[in-house]
């Protein structure tokens, strides 16, 4: 293999699709603020429709959109031909994709889809062909030259049709007002839905499993807390239940360097004052942000009344299998 032919061959594929997508900011024109309109009022699913390549990308626009706030799916143009067309109600927008707007597979259901009487946007690269005549508005993704070497391949012109409905999702998902929260009840699972939904009180070591020793117990009571309840770190509490301050592993190690008396030494003498806290409420990607940021392993949780209510360490946020934002 010529190493140098293949570089600049990968090159040019790059270079092309990347024109491609340059030249569709000026397909952003009246024709496309119409398909949003329409797909913004659909009060019932968007039925994304393509064949073969334009297919397998309308797969991704009908997920996307899904995902993003608008409730969508793909049928396929074959089983559409053979009862599936009877998903198509009249509360819903129809998006065909087809780059040369003769695909016979989706040019055969145009006569069921004009019966339900539902906007239809056609996303091609032919503004004279049947599908754009017949739709009620369209998109234009005519490109120069696709990037196959041979001219033949789908290549620039399936990624035009993808940007385009990204766009289209965006947009929609922007005037939807989708917010973060949004999109992770809609992606439960993983680590995606973990990071986003996780709350520290999910996960959170409270009750008796919380170490906590009152500012007047000693070095060695704290000692023992720590030692029992196994987070490296005890909270210091005064009669009021209020936390004071902690104690943790780093602060046993000075502490014994210093030589003090563990039998004497008061806990409110030798404590970490004003600690770090959090509310019940934040998620737990934000707390070992926090961890990280100020290179601490564990955070209290605390009430309205500045009471310990719970212990994250960043062994509980991992295990969860939850990453930082």
């Amino acid at each position: 293999m010529n190493t140098e032919k293949i570089c600049q061959l990968a090159r040019t594929v790059i270079e092309t699709e990347a024109k491609v997508i340059s030249n569709l900011l000026n397909r952003i024109d009246q024709n496309f603020i119409n398909s949003c309109r329409y797909l913004y009022e659909c009060t019932g699913h968007i039925i994304v429709i393509g064949m073969g390549k334009s297919g397998h990308i309308g797969k991704k626009i009908a997920a996307t959109l899904a995902s993003t706030g608008s409730p969508a799916f793909f049928i396929h143009p074959g089983e559409a031909k053979h009862g599936d067309i009877g998903m198509i109600t009249a509360q819903n927008v129809v998006l065909m994709i087809s780059y040369s707007g003769e695909s016979h597979e989706l040019l055969d259901l145009l006569p069921s889809i004009k019966r339900l009487g539902v906007p239809l946007i056609a996303m091609t690269g032919q503004s004279g062909s049947t599908l754009a005549r017949a739709a009620t508005t369209h998109l234009d993704i005519s490109i120069e030259k696709e990037a196959c070497p041979l001219g033949l391949a789908p290549t620039s012109s399936t990624t035009a049709a993808l940007v385009m409905g990204d766009a289209l999702a965006m947009v929609l998902s922007n005037e939807r007002g989708f917010t973060k929260e949004d999109f992770a009840l809609s992606h439960p699972g993983g680590m995606l839905g973990r990071r986003l939904l996780l709350r520290v009180s999910e996960i959170m070591h409270q009750n008796d499993a919380i170490p906590k020793v009152s500012h007047n117990d000693t070095l060695k009571q704290a000692l023992v807390e720590i030692t029992r309840k196994k987070l490296g770190i005890t909270t210091i509490v005064n009669e009021q239940d209020e936390l004071l301050g902690v104690f943790t592993d780093g602060d046993v190690r000075r502490t014994l360097d210093n030589q003090y008396d563990i039998q004497n030494t008061k806990m409110h003498q030798i404590m970490s004052a004003r600690p770090k806290t959090i509310s019940l409420h934040l998620l737990a990607a934000d707390a070992l942000t926090l961890m990280e940021t100020h290179q601490i392993t564990a955070l209290v949780i605390v009430n309205d009344l500045k009471q310990p209510v719970g212990i994250v360490h960043i062994h509980d946020i991992l295990r969860a299998h939850v990453v930082p934002c």
